[in-house]
């Protein structure tokens, strides 16, 4: 009886292997769950008992809180997935894609978990959680100046390895190292070298990707209409990216970071007003951002705001400070506010993480030695494309100073390079006339949650402060980055006026309508969705809108 019971299993795993290529890999019984179909699915033992996590196992939720980047999604109230699949290899991927859609649930991909509003880690239906750490590979080509990424490697672990191989290629990816790089190439990705070269998307040469079918496509077997989707047009709406090939760039050897603090009793207004019009158009090998904060002056209960301008010069201190007394000498950069280094040495100083050049370069890929922390905020994000005068900077100080010093400003500067691309040269269409970026956050790391009446009062004072905003930034749409995802702009995805609310905020309308016809075309049943995911529409009525 055991031996004809072993006999009939091997049968069956047999013709489940030669059915996976040739037919339809679900001719099992509809009452399998899902547990069971990624069992069945696999011959790997190790795959189910390491690998795939229920809220039984002990480990579930440990493994579930080790990549949400913001803590404020850590909390019981907050919809977890009833699966989580961590997987080694593609075939493992492949399973947990197909099992899932058999069993009618969703999908959420995690690569690095630094999406704002937990839409990789959380979702109001049942859902597997498809977390792509363990899938971090990285090959760099020096030759042919390529690296072969994995999703789930981060952007620190690929700055380390490009380091440990050259010092004169980089990749022009992000500030945080530990963001994955699924999810951050598939956004747009600026970073410290967006004058200098774009966009991190601009520099995708070619993709492995699995599609709703559990097709393996690269560049050229999809077509040039889908992989122009997945650079910028928010990779996880039309399937699941598993590695990009990336294209490095050339920097020196040795490069310049400096930082400058000024308050608006140095002359901080007229210094952050002159920013707006110089920064911009100066050389592109310079990148300035700005810092800013409301904090007391002194031990007294008047408020200043204080500005940290941080710049990246791809070169060595004596050009640049020539470059600034010519250019911007109000900014008053001095030899003692530079410091030279090789280029991953810039990342670490750059990072937001307290790193400097005494800071063992290998702790840009240590994630545990990333603050997570920084990332327990509410955030919203804008483009400023006409200098705001300095009345209205008077008036952004004064809202300032109505918060409770909770409040983050960061200015990103663009120009050079990206003046040169069209805005639908890739999906991600903020490019020519945008002078800064302009992110806004308010932090809950002193609160338990951000349900607190602090934490409350700070994410009403972050909307309103948004609002108040609107006569200084774009315009027609009002334009906001698809990467630091924003939920309170809607939702709504009924009809194209619905979703173009949002949508043409993240793309423009030319490009969210294109990446609407070529979602319909890769996933016309919209499995690949999330609450601002690419909607799928009937493509002759978005036509006409």
């Amino acid at each position: 009886m055991k031996i004809s019971h072993l006999v009939f299993l091997f049968v069956l795993t047999l013709c489940f292997f030669v059915s996976w290529g040739a037919t339809s890999p679900f001719d099992v019984d509809d009452s399998v769950d899902l547990i069971s179909c990624l069992k069945y699915k696999t011959n790997n033992v190790t795959f189910i008992s390491q690998l795939v996590f229920t809220p039984l196992n002990s480990s579930f939720q440990s493994v579930w809180e080790a990549r949400v980047n913001n803590f404020r999604f850590i909390k019981p109230s907050t919809p977890k997935p009833s699966v989580i699949v961590t997987p080694i290899d593609e075939t493992q991927i492949q399973t947990t894609l197909l099992c899932t859609k058999r069993h009618g649930y969703e999908i959420r991909i995690r690569s690095g978990g630094h999406d704002f509003e937990g839409v990789s880690s959380t979702a109001v239906v049942p859902f597997v959680m498809l977390d792509l750490f363990n899938m971090n590979s990285i090959d760099v080509d020096v030759g042919n100046k390529t690296a072969w990424v994995q999703a789930g490697a981060r952007l620190g672990q690929v700055y380390y390895s490009i380091s440990q191989k050259t010092n004169t290629l980089y990749f022009p990816a992000g500030v945080c190292p530990s963001v994955g790089v699924g999810g951050y190439m598939g956004g747009g990705g600026y970073g410290n070298l967006v004058r200098k070269y774009g966009t991190a998307a601009d520099h995708v040469l070619d993709v492995r990707f699995m599609d709703v079918r559990g097709n393996i496509l690269d560049r050229k077997s999809m077509g040039e209409d889908l992989f122009w989707a997945l650079r910028g047009g928010g990779a996880s709406s039309f399937g699941i990216v598993l590695a990009w090939k990336l294209g490095l760039v050339p920097v020196p050897e040795i490069v310049t970071v400096f930082s400058v603090n000024v308050t608006l009793e140095e002359d901080g207004t007229d210094i952050f007003y002159k920013y707006q019009y110089v920064a911009p158009r100066m050389d592109r090998d310079l990148l300035i951002r700005v810092r800013m904060s409301s904090e007391f002056i002194g031990n007294t209960t008047k408020k200043t705001i204080r500005m940290s301008f941080e710049g990246l010069y791809l070169g060595k201190i004596d050009t640049l400070l020539t470059l600034l007394d010519k250019r911007f000498p109000e900014l008053k950069v001095k030899q003692e506010n530079c410091e030279e280094m090789s280029m991953v040495q810039s990342s670490l100083v750059l990072a937001l993480q307290g790193f400097t050049t005494s800071t063992p370069t290998e702790a840009i890929a240590n994630i545990s030695a990333i603050r997570r922390e920084l990332s327990n905020a509410k955030i919203k994000l804008d483009y400023v494309r006409t200098p705001i005068p300095k009345s209205g900077l008077r008036k952004i100080w004064r809202k300032m100073f109505a918060n409770d010093r909770s409040e983050t400003l960061i200015m990103y500067t663009f120009g050079g390079k990206m003046e040169e691309y069209s805005d639908t040269a890739i999906p991600y269409p903020h490019r020519a006339g945008v002078l800064y970026q302009l992110y806004k956050g308010v932090s809950f790391v002193d609160q338990t949650s951000d349900t607190t009446p602090t934490s409350l009062r700070r994410i009403e004072w972050l909307r309103s402060f948004d609002t108040f905003l609107e006569p200084y930034v774009s315009k027609n749409p009002r334009e906001a980055y698809y990467n630091y995802i924003d939920l309170d702009l809607g939702i709504g995805s009924d009809t194209y006026e619905e979703a173009s609310v949002w949508g043409e905020r993240y793309w423009k309308r030319e490009n969210f309508k294109k990446l609407i016809r070529i979602k319909a075309e890769v996933d016309p049943e919209n499995f690949f969705r999330h609450p601002q995911s690419i909607p799928v529409f009937d493509y002759a009525l978005v036509s006409s809108s």
